[in-house]
């Protein structure tokens, strides 16, 4: 098996203090008595996982902790795991926790920087308090500020925050008051997701949750940009643009731990078990999927041309360097002398299907 000696890593915490109406995410609000048998599990397969991606000290070179909530476990709970990758992190290494603003406290947030957690993304989606009534969300506007806030205080280097936009009812001056408040706070990063109807969600029994205007969308990535932040994907700005996105989006090694994670390593994808008590029995029993050469550079195009990554002009055929040459002669590409660039993600799908065709 081939052997990279970088790597990202993920874990999956599937705890939620509730379901939002959109939430596809492998995630429970009534298994929390199995918190802590969980978490051992997730140690089991995370020393697992180190074997099999041939760690070696400073070989990790970001942390993700994602669900669900990963802010429902408490700090002593993530120390054992901690314990274990000290030696495998990076010095540098970006550590990003997700984190509800209604459950991530003070003590919380103090006790995850204790461990090394450098990054924090909150789950915010709106400072409208009738729009997070709305999508089931478990905080106020009032709680998502104070958050923030508080982790600015603690001396997180970095902060994120999510919104969704295209709701029902979603406006410009709406999303205009949420932009305005999302940069009245100390982040450096916003990540902006357009409601998508999943399946198994509350929202495929109510489809017109979803309003589709793709002018509100290109109005809410101005918004963002006018105020500084870079667009470096469809749905993320920054002037500080996360390492662990960027790793996945150029297909980088990631192992993935906890129930409905998602590993990667060369051509492999491997799947742990997605339900609690089936990972807690047996967490190293893991599923695989052998991904081919067209399978592989598939994901590339696609997610070079929706992220200030582009496509090498090498991994192209022929004919397809064909098309995108023609692409560039029309203006949709620009060609830097390695490879293509997008100049509208919001054009990337139609693109990638373009050049594949």
């Amino acid at each position: 098996m081939k052997r990279v000696g970088k790597m990202l890593l993920y874990l999956h915490i599937p705890y939620c203090d509730s379901k939002c109406h959109y939430c596809s995410f492998n995630s429970y609000v009534d298994k929390f008595d199995t918190r802590q048998s969980y978490m051992r599990a997730l140690y089991r397969q995370l020393a697992f996982e180190l074997e099999r991606f041939d760690a070696k000290p400073g070989s990790i070179e970001t942390l993700f902790i994602g669900g669900g909530t990963p802010s429902t476990i408490a700090p002593e709970l993530y120390a054992p795991l901690f314990e274990l990758l000290t030696p495998y992190l990076k010095k540098d290494a970006e550590m990003t926790s997700e984190a509800n603003p209604n459950s991530a406290s003070r003590g919380w947030l103090a006790g995850m920087k204790a461990l090394g957690i450098n990054r924090i993304s909150f789950g915010v989606q709106s400072f409208d308090a009738a729009k997070l009534k709305a999508l089931n969300r478990a905080h106020s506007p009032k709680e998502a500020i104070e958050a923030i806030e508080t982790a600015h205080s603690l001396g997180f280097g970095h902060l994120s925050l999510d919104l969704i936009y295209n709701f029902r009812g979603d406006t410009g001056s709406l999303l205009l008051s949420d932009i305005d408040q999302a940069f009245m706070l100390p982040i450096d990063h916003i990540s902006a997701y357009e409601l998508t109807i999943e399946a198994k969600t509350a929202f495929t029994k109510d489809p017109k949750a979803r309003q589709e205007s793709e002018t509100l969308a290109r109005f809410v990535a101005k918004l963002i940009q006018e105020r500084g932040f870079t667009q470096y994907e469809i749905s993320n700005f920054g002037n500080y643009q996360s390492r662990h996105n960027q790793g996945y989006w150029k297909l980088e090694n990631y192992i993935g731990a906890g129930a409905g994670a998602v590993g990667f390593l060369g051509n492999k994808r491997y799947y742990p078990q997605t339900d609690i008590d089936a990972f807690i029995a047996k967490p190293l029993k893991i599923s695989e999927e052998k991904l081919t050469k067209s399978n592989l550079l598939t994901e590339k195009i696609f997610l070079g041309l929706r992220s200030t990554i582009g496509v090498k002009r090498a991994l192209l055929s022929s004919d397809e360097q064909m098309r995108a040459d023609y692409l560039v002669k029309k203006k949709k590409l620009f060609f830097d002398g390695f490879g293509y660039q997008n100049p509208d993600f919001f054009l990337a799908d139609e693109i990638a299907l373009y050049l594949l065709k």
